[in-house]
């Protein structure tokens, strides 16, 4: 039988992920299987401007992996059983069906994390997902000259929503609140940068505000004011999927599954995870954020492993970097602001023009990556090390373990 490898997520890590494992494999020994719940390739880091107005041209996913030997099932992951290596999904008429793997890569991402505040999962909007994105962008539709918006978070996503809508909808007031300091993860001249541009884009800025409450038309503050709201948007933090943590994977406290340094489960060897999904810590031993970079690097290294591992080839290390922050504030303005090794900004930064020139210019880089997961398809594939086992047998073929099981590299 043909070694089942099984993709959760086609996010960022995941298209890019089950993209080169297609183009390093051959086909002859292995089959791919993407499981994702929408049809199309979401660009998640231009939602913001998806619920701004702006037109995004999706591309479908069935496009994306034609040709490539990758099977696209639509559904919607419900379980994992990392014990009988069986994954459950539903699809969109109701009912459900299992997947059997011999190796799973799980890359669900994150979705938006109410904190437990009252009154957000019924009153608030987010900018996690392309269904929440677009309702958004309905209710923005419908106000009315001078309708207030306000914007809960000042980390990336707050900051590029509340530029972005603040440009794209001028006749719209809007406010920002910032638990603390505006911009506090920027050098001084980029957090100035982000003020002139504040105030250029009419955004009302409350610093050091907590909310305790969303309501259908205000946002109750911690100090007791309340800020008038026709549509808030809830950009204050991201969770992940309980599924991991259901399953029994090894995971964090907030469900990231916890991995070595290949990102493979600490807990079940035959799974691996990429992306939001992922606790994985730098090379500058702090975790890596939740972000598209981490997405491409815990992704590259996972691809790496899985082939090296399968082939009885070597399994190449991917540093594992967090290099810096790339903001839109708007089409036309930005800031490129570069971190040292203990994440920390660096006093000198980019902004204005050429800094959104730069930022468009990665997000046209990744989407092309992604739209093109084979690209450079090479004339020989490898083969596995060994032959490919029935998932019955309860083994994996793999390669290079040493006999605590932790991969050499």
């Amino acid at each position: 039988m043909k070694h089942r490898i099984v993709v959760l997520g086609a996010g960022y890590a995941g298209t890019y992920v089950a993209g080169n494992l297609a183009r390093r494999l051959s086909p002859a020994d292995t089959e791919i299987t993407m499981v994702n719940a929408e049809p199309d390739f979401v660009e998640r880091l231009r939602l913001h401007q998806v619920a701004a107005g702006q037109e995004i041209e999706t591309q479908k996913l069935a496009d994306i992996f034609a040709g490539t030997g990758i099977r696209l099932r639509l559904a919607r992951v419900t379980t994992v059983d990392p014990e009988r290596r069986v994954i459950t999904v539903a699809g969109a008429d109701g009912g459900t069906d299992e997947l059997g793997y011999d190796t799973l890569l799980y890359s669900l991402g994150s979705h938006g994390d109410d904190r437990g505040v009252l009154g957000v999962a019924e009153h608030a909007f987010d900018v996690a997902a392309r269904p929440s994105a677009l309702r958004l962008r309905e209710r923005l539709d419908g106000l009315r000259e001078g309708g207030n918006v306000v914007v809960v978070g000042d980390g990336l996503t707050g900051i590029e929503t509340a530029t972005e809508i603040a440009e794209s909808r001028p006749g719209l007031s809007v406010t920002l609140v910032a638990r603390g300091e505006l911009g506090a993860q920027l050098s001084a001249g980029a957090r100035g940068h982000l003020r002139l541009a504040c105030d250029r884009l009419g955004i009302t800025v409350r610093e050091h505000t907590s909310v305790e409450a969303v309501e259908g038309t205000r946002v109750l503050c911690t100090d007791g004011t309340a800020l008038p709201s026709e549509a808030t948007v809830w950009t204050a933090g991201f969770a992940v999927n309980p599924i991991a943590s259901a399953a029994g994977l090894e995971v964090t406290a907030d469900g990231r599954i916890l991995v070595d340094r290949t990102m493979r489960s600490l807990s079940h060897p035959n799974v691996y995870a990429a992306g939001d999904s992922v606790y994985a810590v730098g090379d500058n031993g702090r975790p890596l954020p939740m972000s598209c970079a981490t997405a491409g690097y815990t992704g590259m290294q996972a691809m790496k492993a899985i082939v090296g591992r399968l082939t009885g080839s070597k399994i190449g290390h991917v540093k594992l970097d967090y290099r810096g922050n790339h903001i839109s504030l708007g089409r036309h303005d930005g800031i490129l602001q570069m971190v040292d090794h203990e994440a920390q900004a660096k006093p000198k930064y980019m902004g204005g023009r050429k800094a959104a020139r730069i930022k468009a210019g990665i997000l046209k880089m990744s989407l092309w990556t992604n739209s093109h997961p084979t690209f450079c398809m090479p004339k020989r594939k490898r083969h596995l090390a060994t032959a490919p086992q029935s998932s019955a047998a309860n083994t994996v073929p793999y390669a290079l373990d040493d006999p605590a099981g932790k991969a050499v590299a």
